[in-house]
């Protein structure tokens, strides 16, 4: 086959299958630009952590305001997409007045994230504050900041969550799985975690959809919070579990199911599986070899 007819054969695949995204259509949000869009966040939120930029008292203003701006710029647009797209899809194709109209809600929506990323790193203080009292290995604050996995997907997860709770489609799921690509900890923007959240080295962490995570939370490597079912009739209810204040849950644990919940302060051993709810102050192991299980309450510490 010559070059002419393959590049024709892809072009008619093109019509065939879909799966293009032409940009004169604008019809679904450009991936590449989400992701500058995390890094100028990423930026906002850490100024000087991330990229190699001379700071001082007399410039820090200005860079915030130019990223500031141009985060409004293409996040703006990059939202517009998604909410034409979804419109399309319910609606044909969106006229002029509903076009308007989502820009206006996408314009409304980042406005409001940037007015949410003081508290947005108020949060993500506790959690760096979090590594560094939960891993001996752990120097500084900044060390964490710089260098630790865990962190950087939560300060992801952040944002996304933000958008998403504020009914921003598709845009929170490109989010998170950028991210999930690049630490390996896969954490859907639907979860809700609390303050002071600390994953240990990270790989391989799983988090879903319908989670809810208290405060002064630890997860270890391999931790999968997942459903008991994939079936497409549960797409909206709670599937999976509720972790709750002050518990730690080490590798390889697998928790599952929309009504299990993990009581305060419990511990959950490592290589275990557990599918149904067991009341606060408990630890709870398994025997590798047996799979038998052991769940004590821990004794009141005076």
């Amino acid at each position: 086959m010559n070059t002419d007819t393959a590049i024709q054969k892809i072009l008619d695949s093109y019509e065939k299958y879909g799966g293009i995204n032409r940009t004169e259509t604008e019809n679904f949000p450009n991936r590449q630009n989400v992701v500058t869009v995390i890094q100028d966040l990423q930026c906002l939120i850490y100024p000087g952590f991330r990229t190699a930029e001379q700071l001082d008292l007399q410039n820090l203003q200005y860079v915030t305001g130019l990223r500031v701006n141009r985060i409004i710029a293409m996040l703006t647009k990059e939202i517009q997409k998604a909410l034409d797209f979804v419109v399309t899809q319910k609606n044909g194709i969106p006229g002029d007045v509903i076009h308007s109209h989502c820009y206006a809600l996408a314009e409304k929506t980042v406005q409001a994230l940037i007015g949410e990323i003081p508290e947005i790193r108020r949060k993500l203080q506790l959690d760096a504050q979090a590594a560094l009292d939960g891993d001996p290995a752990a120097r500084s604050k900044e060390e964490v900041i710089l260098s630790y996995p865990g962190l950087e997907a939560i300060l992801v997860h952040r944002i996304a969550h933000f958008l998403y709770i504020n009914g921003v489609p598709i845009i929170p799921r490109i989010m998170s799985e950028h991210i999930h690509g690049k630490t390996g900890i896969d954490i859907h923007p639907g979860a809700v975690i609390g303050e002071s959240f600390f994953i240990d080295h990270g790989t391989g962490v799983v988090i879903g959809e319908t989670t809810i995570i208290g405060d002064n939370v630890k997860l270890y490597q391999g931790v999968t919070l997942g459903a008991l079912s994939v079936k497409k009739s549960l797409m909206n209810k709670k599937r999976h579990p509720t972790i709750e204040n002050n518990v730690t849950i080490y590798s390889n644990a697998t928790i599952l199911g929309g009504e299990t919940v993990v009581g305060e302060g419990c511990t959950i051993g490592g290589n275990t599986c557990l599918t149904h709810s067991i009341p606060a102050g408990t630890v709870y192991t398994q025997d590798p070899a047996s799979g038998a299980v052991t769940c004590k309450k821990i004794k009141d510490r005076k």
